[in-house]
């Protein structure tokens, strides 16, 4: 890699954002035989997935599953002494994980001999960027092709700027500067219902306020019902229906006001608050207006099926280019840019996209959810399966659980797999893969699947397409 501080005068392919959709882009792009040149505020490539997101937030779940278990394995018959949190060793192994996955993605920009500049990027026009380093040296960089992979940032309620001391958005949650007695979360999405897990695994009276009526909107209402049983034994409270309507920070605490549906309202006292209302695309400060690039309403950047804008020759990926705003998505689309871009047959066109939320149970679904196959009117046939009866699931000490089928009721095509329980997330790879394959119910049904294992319910759900 060029050093930090020198600007080329010109570049082949840049790439601004080196987060999964980034690096993976300008990776394959270079594999491709482009000079590329990435562009990033960071020491190394990794992105706020890396580095305040994905990996951090998962390492912290692990955790909380490990006290979890061990506060759990009394019903196997054996005892463990309460949990000694050790604050700073956990800070200081959460950042060896993020350091040696970033120093990885560092040392694989060297091997490809791609341009490294550690700095900001804003179009100047549309074959021009003008950058400002780390170390504050400002410069143009002439390029023949871009890809826009700047990412996303925590969403902030309105009225109220999280301060990093009592008010918290997912990011200032993930440093764990301490561990509060009492938190409240806002937002019973997957990054609200992680971080609350976590908090509350590691001593935190948690409470969760949603504005809407159920938890992961969106999320097959089956999965939620079993997440729902056991966060209601984790949480000290889940308040639907109901919002924040003023946050007031004092001295040792947050004064919270809240309204619930009916319009009656109250105030409590949380030691922190965490604010998880969502993300919105880093589409702001780019220079974009200098372009052609359009942006849709929510301010993601419109592509097409090779992800270029409306300026061709500039590219988008990732959670500015549109829902869902998920890494294993900007991998994906990174892969087809970086095709594109080098001259090749690309396009994206997945049948299905996973989405996992890593709570206790996990939750992961692909395809079409029930609810939305009979918005689309469509003939469909369904399978629930509980993991009760699974022999695997039971050996883990865990009873609760939940497979799901969809298909289409005439040609039994599958159009939806969703789970619930212990590694769902790890599962779910085989419905994408039925999925992308157009799988019927029977080739599930004839799949021999190892035992005892909890892949087995995929089995057995298929299973019971065909009784009666």
């Amino acid at each position: 890699m060029n050093p930090p501080d020198s600007i080329p005068g010109k570049a082949q392919l840049v790439v601004i954002g080196a987060g999964p959709g980034g690096y993976a882009a300008a990776f394959r792009a270079a594999e491709l035989g482009l000079a590329v040149t990435l562009v990033d505020p960071e020491v190394n490539p990794g992105g706020v997935c890396l580095y305040r997101g994905c990996i951090p937030s998962k390492a912290l779940l692990h955790l909380a599953r490990m006290v979890g278990e061990a506060e759990e394995a009394a019903a196997l018959g054996v005892s463990f002494g309460k949990p000694q949190i050790d604050l700073e060793r956990v800070r200081q192994w959460k950042k060896g994980v993020v350091d040696r996955l970033t120093g990885g993605l560092g040392a694989r920009a060297k091997q490809l001999k791609l341009t490294y500049l550690r700095g900001k990027a804003r179009f100047k026009d549309a074959t021009t960027l003008a950058i400002t380093t780390a170390e504050g040296e400002e410069g143009e960089l002439a390029f023949e092709q871009a890809i826009l992979a700047t990412g996303s940032r925590p969403i902030p309620l309105p009225g109220t700027d999280p301060d990093g001391g009592r008010i918290l958005d997912s990011t200032a949650a993930l440093e764990l500067a301490e561990i509060p007695k009492s938190l409240l979360v806002i937002g019973g999405g997957y990054i609200g219902l992680e971080l609350g897990s976590v908090y509350a695994a590691l001593g935190s009276q948690v409470s969760l306020v949603e504005m809407t009526d159920g938890l992961l909107p969106g999320c097959d209402r089956d999965l939620v019902s079993v997440l729902r049983r056991r966060l209601d034994k984790r949480f000290s409270e889940i308040l639907l229906s109901t919002r924040v309507t003023k946050l007031r920070p004092q001295k040792n605490r947050v004064e919270v006001s809240l309204e619930d549906g009916k319009g009656e309202k109250s105030t409590r006292r949380f030691d922190q608050v965490l604010v998880a209302i969502g993300r919105r695309p880093n589409t702001e400060g780019l220079g974009l207006e200098n372009t052609t690039v359009r942006l849709d309403a929510k301010g993601f950047v419109e592509v097409d099926g090779q992800r270029r804008s409306a300026e061709r020759h500039i590219f988008a990926i990732g959670d500015i280019a549109g829902e869902p705003m998920l890494a294993h998505k900007a991998y994906a689309e990174a892969h087809v840019a970086a095709e594109a871009a080098a001259g090749h047959k690309a396009l994206f066109e997945p049948r299905a996209i996973p989405a996992v939320v890593f709570t206790d149970p996990e939750i992961a679904w692909c395809g079409l959810t029930e609810t939305a196959a009979r918005a689309q009117k469509l003939e469909i046939k369904t399978a629930k399966l509980p993991w009760r009866g699974n022999g695997r699931c039971l050996t883990l000490g865990r009873e609760e659980g939940l497979t799901k089928l969809i298909v289409d009721a005439a040609s039994q095509r599958l159009l939806g797999v969703a789970m619930a329980g212990p590694g769902a997330g790890e599962l779910i790879a085989e419905g994408v893969l039925a999925l992308e394959m157009a799988a019927v119910a029977e080739d599930l049904r004839h799949t021999i699947h190892p035992h005892p294992t909890l892949s087995e319910t995929l089995y057995d759900a298929a299973q019971m397409l065909f009784k009666g």
